[in-house]
């Protein structure tokens, strides 16, 4: 009977030990308020703490104020699995720019959350150099995360990024939910990542507000609003000629409004011999406001008309659904479906959509296109 209690008590002090959460703030390791002093080793050292914690959760707390930070990258794997960035004040890039695509990576990392805060990727200094036309890098990346997974991002607010706000690549299991605004350069871009929701984000942008590159399935994306920007974008797809790509399928998005973007929702792919798909999209519940490409299918993208492949493009989109869109267009030209001769679009649907310019209605273009409408057509469909 004494050995069974003991036992009881041994099982009752781990449970309540592996039950622990650790805390570490990052002024405790030595990081300086103000921005004028680099806090990177102080944050590296609250992250080795954390990632190395028995306990069952360890939070990292950035309290209010400005901390710069120098490129950074968090590796894993952890003993923890439940490590929770607590982010009050704002992360600030060094000024000017230098040859590095990152700046805060986190890899092969598990049950990383992080909540609220602000980036500040200080990205005016390479807009410039690049507005001059000067031999400049290609900038970098505010947010990263690889080889990830069980990824939670809540109300982070990202500012003048380099390039990219937030990239995940090769991830499984990523809920991004209420980025306040990420103004200039792509807003969230999803590559070879399965499981990833993207909800309730308000996104202002030099280039797609989000973009899906290859090897995307199951992405969800839901209340958005999108604008100025190139739009939320399935691509660009079949660049690299020589190089098998991923496809993308599983893709729904909703319940979305563009705001004076340039394009609503589109797919994009070189014309080129690269061999892929993208199958399995839905695209419903939808308003765009003065959008210069509500509806956009590609498949001779080639920006600036510069090393074009010209040829006929390998990728082969099917099973495209566009429902209940309304709305205004920019251009006479509300629903553009340009596809491949080589491999035409098929199974295109469309229901219930209303696109007018300049109060009346506008038109619709189909290139090899394929597929059925159903319910209120404005414009008349063209497939």
């Amino acid at each position: 009977m004494a050995s069974q209690i003991i036992l009881l008590l041994r099982l009752f002090s781990f449970l309540a030990f592996s039950s622990t959460i650790s805390s570490y703030n990052i002024l405790d390791f030595g990081a300086k308020k103000g921005g004028n002093v680099d806090c990177v080793e102080a944050v590296i050292r609250a992250w080795k703490m954390a990632c190395n914690s028995l306990s069952s959760t360890a939070n990292i707390y950035v309290p209010n104020g400005i901390f710069l930070i120098s490129g950074v990258r968090f590796n894993g794997p952890c003993v923890n699995k439940k490590i929770n960035f607590t982010i009050n004040g704002t992360l600030m890039a060094p000024s000017g720019y230098t040859d590095s695509s990152e700046w805060i990576t986190f890899d092969t990392v598990e049950g990383i959350s992080i909540n609220g805060g602000v980036f500040d990727g200080r990205g005016s200094e390479l807009w410039d150099c690049k507005l001059r036309n000067e031999k400049c890098p290609r900038g970098a990346t505010s947010l990263e995360f690889t080889n990830s997974k069980d990824i939670e991002i809540r109300r982070l607010t990202s500012i003048d990024s380099e390039l990219f706000h937030i990239v995940i690549h090769r991830c499984d299991n990523v809920n991004l939910v209420g980025p306040k605004r990420s103004p200039n350069t792509d807003g969230i871009h999803v590559q070879m990542s399965t499981n990833v929701y993207i909800r309730n984000t308000r996104i202002k942008t030099g280039d797609d507000c989000i973009s899906i590159g290859p090897g995307t399935s199951a992405l969800w994306i839901e209340r958005v609003i999108c604008g100025p920007g190139h739009g939320i974008s399935i691509g660009s797809l079949g660049k690299d000629e020589g190089l098998k790509e991923g496809g993308v399928q599983n893709v729904t998005v909703q319940i979305i409004e563009f705001v004076g973007s340039e394009n609503g929702l589109r797919i994009k792919t070189w014309g080129s011999n690269v061999e892929g798909y993208v199958r399995g999209i839905i695209f419903k519940h939808v308003v765009m406001n003065n959008v210069m490409n509500p509806i956009i299918i590609d498949q001779n993208y080639c920006p600036h008309n510069q090393n074009c492949p010209h040829k006929d493009s390998g990728i082969q989109i099917s099973d495209v659904e566009y429902k209940n869109i309304e709305g205004t267009s920019a251009s006479p030209i509300a629903i553009k479906l340009d596809c491949s001769p080589t491999n035409p679009c098929k199974g295109l649907g469309m229901s219930n959509i209303k696109l007018t310019y300049k109060e009346r209605p506008a038109k619709s273009f189909c290139k090899y296109a394929s597929g059925h409408s159903s319910g209120l057509m404005i414009p008349p469909s063209c497939l």
